[in-house]
């Protein structure tokens, strides 16, 4: 039985350690982990935030994931937007899946990632 996601890996291509720190840790406001050693000597970053965690693997002849993403759940998702724009990513809102705000992203290295917020409606007024 499947209890959780324990993370999501991404590809990324030699040498780009140091733009991935500085998105997804200065950016995207992650926590940067560390890795085991013998995994370490193999290159990437691994970043946490809350339970979520996301590790950057190093991939000779790496492509972008343009179509797979992971989808990262946001609070504030408006003055999230901002920050990323103001940092130079691409910001696509969609307004495709019901109940929800969202956008479209790519980190320095081309992959797409998906930031949503649920939409939460105001509770009906009481009769006066």
């Amino acid at each position: 039985m499947i209890t959780a996601v324990d993370h999501v890996q991404l590809a990324a291509p030699p040498g780009s350690e140091e733009r991935l720190r500085t998105f997804y840790a200065g950016v995207l406001g992650m926590t940067e982990i560390p890795k085991p050693p013998v995994l370490a000597a193999r290159g990437g970053c691994w970043f946490q935030a809350g339970t979520v965690r996301l590790h950057l693997g190093i991939e000779t002849g790496f492509r972008p994931a343009r179509k797979a993403h992971p989808g990262l759940r946001v609070s504030g998702i408006e003055a999230y937007a901002a920050r990323l724009e103001q940092h130079g990513a691409p910001v696509t809102w969609d307004e495709g899946l019901p109940g929800h705000r969202r956008f479209y992203s790519e980190d320095p290295v081309g992959n797409r990632l998906e930031f949503l917020q649920p939409v939460t409606t105001a509770p009906a007024g009481r009769p006066g």
